[in-house]
């Protein structure tokens, strides 16, 4: 990453470089989505009473990836915790601290919203992302578990 790496919100006008990255994220986990899904995902990253946020990833006008993240209430916490949901770089700028940089931002997003906890969930084998998320970040030891109510 170089200095001139910029972690700023998801603006109106990224729409066509965050789907880009959006379905390469799906495509990176064999899973698709309909457009019609993409298109409420951008709409709720803009809509201010759903508390969906992005921040971009930009480097010389182009944007080299992207962080979905919201916020939650705690029964644990007098503060919300910050779900960190979707992270992506693109291919060609993995390895330069581009992922980094949004976990930052998003840690910088949380703590600037009264936050008390960043957390998220990686597949076991995203071996390349573990070796990332062990550098800024504990592993909580817990397991995900799953029961799907409505049809995809």
């Amino acid at each position: 990453m170089t200095d001139l790496t910029t972690i700023r919100p998801l603006a109106a006008t990224d729409r066509a470089a965050w789907e880009s990255l959006w379905r390469g994220y799906l495509a990176f986990y064999e899973t698709t989505l309909p457009d019609e899904q993409i298109e409420l995902t951008w709409r709720r990253l803009h809509d201010p009473l759903v508390p969906l946020h992005g921040l971009a990833a930009v480097r010389d006008e182009r944007m080299l990836g992207i962080v979905h993240f919201l916020y939650h209430a705690s029964a644990w916490t007098r503060g919300p915790y910050c779900y960190l949901q979707d992270l992506f770089t693109a291919p060609e700028a993995r390895g330069q601290g581009v992922g980094r940089a949004l976990i930052l931002g998003v840690y910088d997003a949380a703590a600037a919203a009264g936050a008390d906890r960043v957390h998220w969930l990686t597949q076991e084998h995203n071996t390349a992302a573990r070796v990332l998320y062990d550098q800024v970040a504990t592993a909580s030891g817990f397991m995900q578990y799953r029961k799907r109510l409505v049809d995809p």
